[in-house]
């Protein structure tokens, strides 16, 4: 496997270690400073995507059989970008007292690109377009591969959840009380980076290097908007951000995985690290796979539903990791009513466990089934489990 050069300290290095071009790939770099050490070297089958070079430098490379992938300029967007992004990235020029500067940011610039924010369908677009939204892509799942290479602790453990939960909904304070225990232990939590239960699970995370007490000064600011239509809901997550960073996140992380897709949710501010798609499928399919120690299934809607039988498939047929790994349904009223005494769906329940069940039996993964009220046999469960 070529070696990956992605900052300059790393390509200086690379070049004093001796070993061929042809066995390296510079990604979006901005080489002006090595092209004269560069053009001395053998440039057959060197790979350069999304660099900067010269008109001069380039003509050289191509005519000496190097591959070269050009820049892609004016998209507002880096499709060849080398890391994942961070919250400051995506909110800058955001100010939490003019809730309105959320429109100037690159976040939301992005987003009314690729999709029409009054009817939340994305644009017809030709094929430049699409090309430099699938090279993005790409982009963000090799960074995202490269930090989960050194940073997955014990392993990662993702909470899928409903959007639409609000931030003083019990459910919301249990989520992010989970996601703290485990952050704590080493996991690293992955949330699909949104509002509600995904906010829930990266809040946790944020403050697993704090008091106990913390988590509840945070949910009573978060509070004062309580759902991710509010105009101020991201002003109040700033806030606590504000109140709680130079303590936090200590030596945790935690990884929001959004999509533009759905880009009138914005991404909740609480995760450090930020892989965000343009593509929702190459998300879902994606973040799941990444949660090699489990996923939970809080309460949610149509999505998470979907997300729950995408990774029972990924557990049936073993398409990623070679092992099945845990599904945790949380909430037995609204997974199995019947066993929760509950007469018929109830409401909003949905009653899915026993199909489930029968996928995991034909595939022997049933012990790797868990639906329960209780948070310490939820961290329990996922603490004893074992590749």
């Amino acid at each position: 496997m070529r070696r990956e050069l992605d900052s300059l300290d790393g390509l200086r290095e690379f070049l004093e270690s001796g070993v061929p071009l042809a066995e390296a790939v510079l990604q979006g770099l901005d080489v002006a400073s090595f092209e004269e050490v560069l053009s001395a070297r053998e440039l057959k089958g060197a790979l350069f995507a999304g660099c900067h070079l010269s008109p001069a430098f380039l003509l050289l490379a191509v005519e000496r059989g190097a591959l070269v992938f050009p820049r892609v300029e004016g998209r507002g967007f880096d499709p060849w970008r080398s890391r994942l992004y961070t919250p400051e990235e995506l909110y800058r020029g955001f100010d939490p007292d003019r809730p309105e500067s959320y429109r100037d940011t690159p976040d939301w610039l992005v987003y009314e690109s690729f999709v029409d924010p009054a009817t939340h369908k994305p644009r017809p677009g030709g094929l430049d377009a699409i090309l430099a939204h699938r090279l993005h892509d790409l982009s963000v799942s090799d960074a995202l591969a490269e930090l989960l290479d050194v940073a997955s602790g014990r392993g990662v453990i993702a909470i899928m959840g409903g959007h639409d939960r609000a931030r003083d909904d019990p459910m919301y304070a249990q989520v992010a009380g989970l996601a703290r225990t485990l952050t704590r232990e080493g996991f690293l939590l992955v949330s699909g980076g949104g509002p509600g239960l995904m906010e829930a699970t990266n809040l946790g995370a944020f403050l697993a290097a704090l008091p106990d007490d913390a988590l509840g000064g945070a949910l009573a600011l978060l509070a004062t908007a309580r759902s991710h239509r509010d105009a101020s809901w991201l002003a109040a997550a700033f806030r606590v951000r504000a109140r709680y960073l130079p303590a936090a996140p200590g030596p945790y992380r935690s990884i929001g995985v959004p999509t533009w897709f759905y880009g009138h949710e914005p991404p909740n501010p609480f995760a450090t690290h930020v892989a965000k798609y343009f593509e929702n499928s190459v998300r879902e399919e994606g973040l799941l796979a990444i949660a090699t120690h489990g996923v939970v299934f809080a309460p949610g809607n149509a999505g998470t539903v979907q997300e729950i039988f995408q990774d029972a498939c990924q557990n049936y047929y073993r398409t990623h990791t070679g092992h099945a790994s845990p599904m945790v349904l949380l909430g037995t009223h609204y997974w199995d009513p019947p066993a929760a005494g509950v007469d018929g769906p109830g409401g909003r329940s949905k009653p899915l466990l026993p199909l489930l069940r029968q996928l995991a039996r034909e595939k022997g993964f049933d012990h790797l089934l868990l639906c329960t009220d209780s948070l310490e046999e939820v961290a329990s469960f996922l603490r004893a489990f074992r590749p």
